[in-house]
């Protein structure tokens, strides 16, 4: 693999080019790509341009669109971001698509179902922001952990059972501004007990003996060196003024501020440990917090545990030149691929449970609760539920998953047997027969 290749700078770069080159009307993207050096330098250039003067073109093209906001690198130097055609247009669609209603099915918007859906989504993104950073708990083990709320067994499931519990505390702290006790806070529910040598770092910033940085796994390289430890009072109450829309002199998208909550986070690494999943559940809370209600659905950690190296890129892209379009065009990707996803799913899901209903529509003695009990057991015949499960991921209370479940075998579409002193659930062998004779 090439080697990266930071950009070159654009003053020095404008002082060899010919006086034609001024006349050039200048493009700040390329095929409506936001690309940096390291990607430019191995397009064919337009005629008349090398390399190095069509990069010069494209910076210029981008001096008009790019703006400050308050986070500064290491040499206390600004960071800045554009909204280039391309952002424009992702961030438009995601305005459109996680504040409207994106022709939801019925049984979502039903309270009785959609706490189902929500909690589904909070379990996928823990497991996948812990596995983001390195936990190794296969997702089937996982998930019957939270499911059941069986305790963690070992470091890297209490990892995931943090995350989880993070993103019920971030969806309970809507209602208050960011500050920074709350991001302590946060904290301190991510790495209680899931830091190695135990939990004095939990809740607290890293201290000027505490050497943290970011390594390249595959190649042991240091790809970035965050503020010193010093700084992180005041560069945290900054990052919460910013969050908060607090003294911002021009209007920031909400999308993109979240997005910037994200990388400024990550960035400051004001942390020992655990910096990407605080990071991750900020971007929750902006995103949530700003009225995007759809992110309750969403898991973006799944969509960049498929591409950890194009995650890792954009943090750098980023560094290299303090332009955060990078990351914000990057994160935008992520969030339009996982409505798009959410959508196929809940396709998918509707499809399911109306073919069910559709078997089972003379049954008015079944709640939609055990519908979709019934198509996940069509779907999934080695699956199992218990009444504690079946509870917490329909939001509901003890007895009435007592009575989904007992109302399911005796209508002989569950079957019930003893391990150890609890009841579990399965699905009998002949479940679609069962439904097609419904």
């Amino acid at each position: 693999m090439a080697r990266f290749q930071r950009a070159p700078d654009l003053a020095e770069l404008l002082t060899k080019q010919p006086p034609s080159f001024f006349d050039r009307r200048p493009d700040p993207e390329v095929n409506g790509e936001y690309l940096h050096w390291d990607d430019l330098r191995h397009r064919v250039p337009p005629e008349g341009l090398d390399h190095r003067s069509w990069w010069a073109s494209i910076l210029v093209g981008r001096s008009g669109l790019l703006r400050t906001f308050p986070l500064r690198d290491v040499r206390d130097e600004e960071f800045v971001f554009g909204m280039p055609d391309s952002v424009l247009r992702l961030a438009f669609s995601i305005e459109r698509d996680a504040s409207g209603n994106l022709e939801l099915p019925e049984d979502i918007l039903n309270r009785t179902t959609r706490d189902k859906y929500i909690v589904s989504s909070l379990i996928e993104e823990a497991i996948t922001s812990s596995q983001l950073e390195g936990a190794s708990t296969t997702h089937v083990v996982a998930t019957q952990m939270l499911e059941t709320g069986r305790a963690p067994a070992n470091h890297d499931e209490r990892m995931i059972w943090n995350n989880y519990r993070a993103m019920e505390w971030v969806r309970a702290h809507l209602d208050r501004p960011l500050s920074p006790d709350l991001v302590l806070e946060l904290h301190r529910v991510v790495a209680t007990d899931a830091l190695d040598g135990g939990n004095d770092g939990a809740g607290r910033l890293r201290r000027a003996d505490e050497r943290v940085a970011v390594v390249d796994h595959d190649t042991g390289e240091v790809v970035h060196t965050p503020p010193a430890a010093a700084t992180l009072t005041e560069r945290l109450r900054t990052m919460c003024a910013f969050a908060n829309g607090e003294a911002d002199e021009r209007f920031v998208h909400p999308v993109i501020r979240a997005i910037l909550l994200h990388y400024w986070l990550a960035y400051d690494h004001p942390f020992i440990d655990g910096n990407g999943r605080t990071a991750r559940a900020l971007f929750y809370w902006s995103m949530l917090r700003q009225g995007y209600w759809l992110a309750e659905f969403l898991s973006i950690s799944r969509i960049l545990k498929k591409a950890r190296a194009q995650y890792a890129r954009a943090f750098q892209l980023t560094e290299d030149q303090n332009d955060a379009t990078y990351f914000v065009a990057h994160q935008l990707r992520v969030i339009r691929r996982a409505i798009d996803e959410l959508r196929a799913y809940l396709r998918r899901k509707t499809s399911e449970v109306r073919d069910v209903g559709a078997q089972l529509k003379r049954r008015s003695d079944l709640n939609a609760r055990q519908l979709a009990l019934i198509a996940d057991a069509v779907k999934d015949p080695d699956r199992t539920w218990t009444i504690q499960q079946h509870q917490r991921t329909s939001g509901v209370v003890y007895q009435t998953a007592r009575s989904d479940l007992l109302g399911l075998v005796k209508k002989r579409f569950l079957e019930k047997r003893k391990v150890g002193r609890s009841f579990v659930f399965g699905v009998p062998a002949d479940i679609e027969r069962r439904v097609k004779r419904s």
